[in-house]
């Protein structure tokens, strides 16, 4: 009778330590968030934003995008701005592609 007492608090240890590393992977997991790094840039013609992670750049965008001109951006803060939107994108795992209708709601100088 002892030692089947013994067996079921030795299983219920190790099922315990093997619920609370699943819970400790599942919260690493969850909490792994690239960082971002947004840096506005001079062009020839206005502003343009790159995006870069790890020391790499990821998005280099020197016109706004979704108009039919190759205009840049007015001013270094409508670049930031689209840059922060695209940011957010990427870290809600969205598709960082940007709408006419974002450039409107962010206010963006056409």
């Amino acid at each position: 009778m002892t030692i089947n007492i013994q067996k079921q608090f030795f299983w219920g240890k190790i099922q315990k330590n093997v619920l609370l590393a699943i819970l400790i992977l599942q919260f690493l997991a969850c909490a792994k968030n690239e960082t971002f790094k947004i840096e506005a840039f001079k062009t020839t013609s206005g502003w343009g934003y790159s995006i870069a992670t790890k020391n790499k750049i990821i998005i280099k965008q020197a016109i706004i995008p979704v108009i039919n001109d190759n205009k840049s951006f007015s001013t270094e803060s409508d670049a930031l701005k689209v840059g922060h939107l695209v940011v957010e994108k990427l870290n809600n795992n969205i598709s960082p592609t940007i709408t006419k209708n974002d450039l409107i709601l962010l206010k963006i100088k056409l």
